[in-house]
């Protein structure tokens, strides 16, 4: 008599097999490899993690972006152990894997590092983006004695069915207004067609931060800045058969 297989139920009904072929382990974070956590897969397309193992049971990758918690609206800070994992999932399985198009330009992002300081975007009971910041003083990368020497706007994501709402625009807004005291901040080098648009909006509408938002490689001296006003300025002043070439 052969061993039952465990099945595990979709919220869209369809059931995936618990079986070695659709389980496999992921990399919470890319500084500290010992901690994983494990993912189950769609057979069909082993690129697609429909559900993942927390607190000894399976939960739909969706159900893991929710929260019963009324207080959790707009940019939260990310604390605890929970929301990292709540990080991992909108980084690594919905943007990584499932809402990045390649035709658009996006940027592909590694697994955040532990020390990564990061804030969710929470709207109607349910995580929809996040960006992360690189501090001034922090490590531009291991193996590396050199640090940051402004703050870094540096990873961010919405999810496709809250675009177009200016969400963008507010996390940017939101993190000019973290780093109120500093002089100058980043935003990291290269920056997408998207977070360009994002970058000019903002700058439009908000005059007093065209002379302290700039487009940086690490670790962000004089010589690895770039005046991202000076840019839409000169994007806007290109006559019109340059911009469609």
């Amino acid at each position: 008599m052969q061993p039952s297989v465990e099945l595990f139920s979709l919220p869209t009904g369809e059931q995936v097999k618990l079986e070695a072929s659709s389980v496999c382990f992921c990399t919470v974070h890319r500084d500290e490899p010992q901690h994983k956590i494990l993912v189950l897969v769609n057979p069909q397309d082993t690129k697609t993690v429909v559900a993942v193992y927390i607190k000894e049971s399976w939960w739909p990758t969706e159900d893991v972006l929710r929260t019963s918690d009324p207080a959790r609206e707009g940019l939260m800070k990310v604390q605890s152990f929970g929301e990292r994992i709540v990080l991992f999932i909108l980084n690594v399985v919905i943007f990584g894997r499932l809402e990045r198009n390649l035709d658009d330009g996006d940027m592909f992002f590694l697994p955040h590092s532990v020390k990564e300081q990061a804030k969710i975007l929470w709207r109607d009971g349910s995580a929809v983006g996040f960006y992360t910041t690189k501090r001034k003083g922090s490590l531009c990368g291991d193996g590396t004695g050199v640090c940051y020497l402004l703050p870094v706007f540096d990873t961010v994501f919405v999810r496709r069915t809250y675009r177009r709402q200016g969400l963008g625009m507010a996390m940017l807004q939101d993190f000019c207004e973290t780093f109120r005291e500093d002089e100058a901040l980043g935003v990291s080098w290269p920056i997408s067609p998207a977070m360009y648009q994002v970058c000019r909006k903002f700058l439009l509408a908000h005059p007093e931060e065209r002379g302290r938002l700039w487009e940086v490689e690490p670790p962000g001296a004089w010589g690895q800045r770039g005046s991202i006003w000076l840019k839409v300025q000169l994007q806007q002043s290109r006559p019109p058969d340059c911009e469609s070439q």
